[in-house]
């Protein structure tokens, strides 16, 4: 009787968790279009281990379009729709969402300081709503500035255009000016903080005198990714970009922590929550996979030759 009741009892609590649907809400500060692969990826993600969207799994998006002072409102949308934990997709829209609530689990998929940023106590011990992914790596800026001195051996002067605002754009910039200064090249940083200060950075840049620039991560540039791709190839200038959607859209290369892979992990963080872990209590990942693409038509349009070592190392060639 005893293990009839039991059963009866699984049975029961398993009809009623496969009836349940969850409801994940995702919060970006670019626009639908940037984040549509890497959401795709964590779709997938769910996928594998048993969410169907329509069935047990619905997914509430939010995008700022660049405009960080509206993510506030966002989050705050997600909330009434009583999700059950928010993806943010950087630190911008992480903000929003801490700012926002305190209880209400929050996954990052991508975060470049989250310690600094007040978001986690520590990568091992989350200790709020909040835990996912890091993408801080000191070393990427040392990689990206090697391969682009690899492509460019007598490069010596490089503009960086970044946003002081941003999370780990400060450390950042540090580390690639250290980089740039093992071999005697100087950097340039000009600011990027709003669509109005676009016609000025890229005035600067033209003017400058710089012989390659590197994007760094900012929703605001992301929103202007087209605009400042033209930019590039029109200047003949080579550009080291932040994820490959950058390189898709006519950048000349990239090299990062792999956004697609970060959301799939991200996918893993958003499961065992609703499976009833403590984000308080899931560690930080940081990241282990990076990816390394190169446009050759654009190397072409802007009458550039790759190096075969550097194109050897590429993970990914658009041809």
């Amino acid at each position: 009787m005893l293990w009839a009741a039991l059963y009866a009892y699984c049975s029961a609590a398993d009809a009623q968790q496969s009836g349940k649907t969850y409801r994940v809400g995702f919060l970006f500060a670019g626009r639908a279009s940037v984040a549509a692969g890497r959401l795709k990826a964590f779709r997938e993600a769910l996928y594998e281990r048993g969410y169907v969207e329509g069935k047990n799994l619905a997914i509430e998006a939010r995008y700022g379009d660049g405009k960080s002072d509206h993510m506030h409102a966002l989050a705050a949308e997600l909330l009434h729709h009583n999700v059950d934990v928010i993806l943010t997709g950087g630190p911008t829209d992480t903000r929003a969402a801490k700012e926002t609530t305190n209880t209400t689990p929050i996954v990052m998929a991508q975060d470049s300081e989250p310690v600094g940023s007040g978001f986690v106590a520590s990568l091992a011990r989350p200790g709020g709503n909040i835990t996912g992914l890091s993408t801080l790596s000191p070393e990427i800026s040392g990689k990206q500035v090697e391969l682009l001195r690899e492509t460019l051996p007598k490069l010596s002067r490089l503009a960086v255009l970044g946003n002081a605002t941003e999370p780990g754009n400060e450390q950042t910039v540090r580390e690639t000016r250290m980089a740039l200064g093992a071999f005697g090249a100087q950097l340039v940083y000009i600011e990027l903080r709003g669509r109005e200060d676009l016609a000025n950075a890229l005035s600067e840049i033209k003017h400058g005198d710089s012989r390659a620039v590197i994007v760094l991560r900012n929703p605001i540039a992301s929103t202007l990714r087209m605009q400042i791709v033209d930019f590039m190839t029109k200047s003949r200038l080579p550009g080291m970009y932040v994820s490959p959607e950058w390189v898709e859209s006519g950048g000349l290369m990239s090299y990062a922590s792999e956004l697609r892979d970060a959301y799939r992990r991200a996918a893993i963080y958003v499961d065992r929550i609703l499976k009833g872990a403590n984000p308080a209590e899931l560690p930080v990942e940081q990241p282990t996979k990076f990816e390394f693409v190169i446009n050759l038509k654009t190397a072409k349009q802007i009458g550039l030759r790759i190096p075969p070592n550097v194109l050897a190392r590429a993970d990914h060639v658009i041809k």
